[in-house]
């Protein structure tokens, strides 16, 4: 089962007043594990950037204005989500911006149904509680020590962790030989297998000859019955 984790940076909140995407972030899982494949896109949103939204994610004019529109960056990213299941925090605010990018170049939207929303199931999991990304990583325990700022990949690398997570956490069976950067297929078949890959060639040792030689020594006066003589 292939999932895309997503976030994005934008000028407001409202893209039927004018906001626009300034950053698309976006992870993919493969049966709930990371495959190292990623989607990371700076748009020009032609148009200023109000202080509000600069003060959350730091994207200025003078950064983003040698970014590609919207329009010439579309299509890369609809074919790396494809007809996965696209996961976000607060999905609604995510897909009604893209949506509307898609819509102002011509292009049809992405179905709600095809929307994950990971702040939907925290509220159901946890009722009452905090469910902002930064309260779900202090509760699971999840560094988010590097998010100084809003950023789309960083959140969403984030957030694939706190989905899996909130969905159970990776399962002892997940962790399985799924490869970067390699087609779906490929990645479906590497899924499939149960039996251990083995190196061909071991690795060197990083012990120094001092270190070899002072664990020898030690094992020796363990006598002949230590451990390390079996």
């Amino acid at each position: 089962m292939r999932e895309i984790v997503w976030d994005t940076e934008t000028t407001g909140f409202d893209p039927e007043s004018g906001d626009r995407l300034v950053e698309i972030g976006a992870v993919e899982l493969f049966n709930h594990m990371p495959t190292g494949n990623v989607y990371h896109q700076y748009i020009n949103p032609e148009r200023s950037m109000p202080q509000e939204a600069f003060a959350v994610h730091g994207l200025g004019d003078e950064f983003l204005s040698d970014k590609p529109v919207f329009k010439k960056i579309a299509q890369d990213f609809l074919d790396f989500i494809g007809d996965a299941k696209v996961v976000a925090h607060n999905a609604k605010f995510d897909m009604r911006f893209i949506n509307a990018e898609l819509k102002w170049v011509g292009i049809k939207p992405i179905p709600m149904s095809q929307s994950l929303d990971t702040l939907e199931i925290a509220r159901k999991k946890f009722p009452g509680a905090q469910n902002s990304l930064d309260a779900l990583c202090r509760r699971f325990g999840i560094d988010n020590s590097a998010r100084l700022k809003h950023g789309a990949l960083l959140d969403s690398e984030i957030l694939a962790e706190v989905y899996l997570e909130l969905i159970g956490g990776r399962q002892p069976d997940f962790a399985l030989s799924v490869v970067a950067g390699s087609d779906v297929s490929s990645r479906a078949k590497a899924a499939s297998q149960t039996t251990p890959l083995i190196r061909p060639k071991p690795l060197k040792s990083k012990l120094s000859e001092e270190e070899t030689k002072a664990h020898r020594e030690f094992v020796e006066k363990l006598g002949p019955d230590a451990l390390w003589n079996n």
